[in-house]
């Protein structure tokens, strides 16, 4: 009898991702249903959550940010918070504010729009730096201290913020501290011709029926917290930790770069490289993983030289060419 010899490319996954891999498709088939194209803007975002980190989404006006990203929270049977950042909102609007009760002769806090699942900000650069600055806290810690008392999230917690690159008349450019804290910052283009043509059909189709309606729920928030932890054990070998810490290190030695990347975002490429390793059925992580994650977490971390930015140069060139000089491990 003839002896079988192994295929040294099989593998059996040491961490079960079959639910959490069919849980991702579902949410995908969900989002289809209204959401034409933009496959890399739903699947950063589908990471984002699964590496329990936030993002931020910049786009013109019209190209699905906000409905992608509030369809994507109807996908998922948790509380659900959208604040319309203006230029007027106070930080109270957003955190919430001790009210005296005249029955019991003692303030209550009444809890403001924050203390939810996910929460959608829109347009976060509308509100001026004070508004900005109430959540810096409960972005980094998941927890709000007011009158000296914490206030800890309920899990799952993650912001989602949108933002128009083009008009800037009424807006408070974020500072870098505040987009420090976020995972991702995701750059939504136009569809292309056979897409929009899509969208009309689809519009065409739907007549009188909201968007909201036709989205279902696929995960509640128990199976996101546990799906979570699963990424959490997704294995990723020391010398691929050496090849995130070389690329992000290359940042702050770059001739190009005026201010390169903090420790925050080698722990973000680690986490979505996990995540997207996990989506695609894999327990271990490869270069690969790395190197698709690597853009969206650092462009919004670096900051160009003014030489380098009269060029014309983005930030997602220069990422891409210090990629290109790291050897890749193997």
């Amino acid at each position: 009898m003839e002896e079988q010899t192994e295929n040294p490319l099989d593998f059996n996954s040491r961490v079960d991702l079959q639910q959490l891999q069919q849980a991702v498709q579902q949410i995908k088939e969900e989002l289809a249903k209204v959401i034409i194209g933009q496959h890399d803007m739903i699947e950063l975002l589908i990471i984002s959550i699964l590496a329990n980190g936030h993002s931020l989404i910049e786009g013109v006006p019209g190209v699905a940010k906000t409905v992608t990203a509030k369809l994507l929270a109807k996908t998922m049977s948790v509380d659900f918070s959208r604040i319309q950042f203006t230029p007027d909102l106070m930080p109270s609007d957003i955190l919430g504010t001790s009210i005296f009760n005249v029955k019991t002769s003692e303030f209550e806090f009444k809890k403001g729009p924050i203390f939810s699942n996910i929460i959608l900000i829109d347009e976060i650069n509308r509100a001026p730096a004070k508004t900005q600055a109430a959540l810096f806290e409960v972005m980094a810690e998941r927890q709000i201290t007011i009158d000296g008392i914490q206030n800890t999230m309920q899990a799952p917690f993650l912001v989602f913020a949108t933002q128009n690159p083009i008009e800037q008349e009424g807006t408070y450019a974020l500072p870098e501290a505040q987009l420090d804290r976020f995972l991702f910052k995701i750059n939504v283009g136009y569809p292309s011709a056979d897409e929009e043509v899509q969208i009309l059909e689809v519009h065409h189709q739907r007549k009188n029926t909201l968007a909201t309606d036709i989205i279902k729920p696929v995960l509640n928030a128990k199976q996101i917290e546990e799906y979570q932890e699963t990424i959490k054990g997704i294995i990723i070998e020391n010398n691929l930790l050496k090849y995130i810490a070389s690329i992000v290190n290359n940042t702050r030695n770059n001739g190009n770069l005026y201010l390169g990347a903090s420790p925050r975002a080698s722990i973000a490429i680690m986490n979505a490289s996990k995540a997207l390793a996990a989506i695609q059925g894999r327990d271990f992580v490869t270069p690969d993983d790395i190197k698709k994650v690597a853009a969206p977490v650092l462009r919004h971390r670096i900051i160009l030289t003014p030489e380098r930015e009269m060029e014309g140069i983005s930030t997602e060139k220069v990422v891409s060419q210090i990629i290109e000089t790291i050897e890749i491990p193997r």
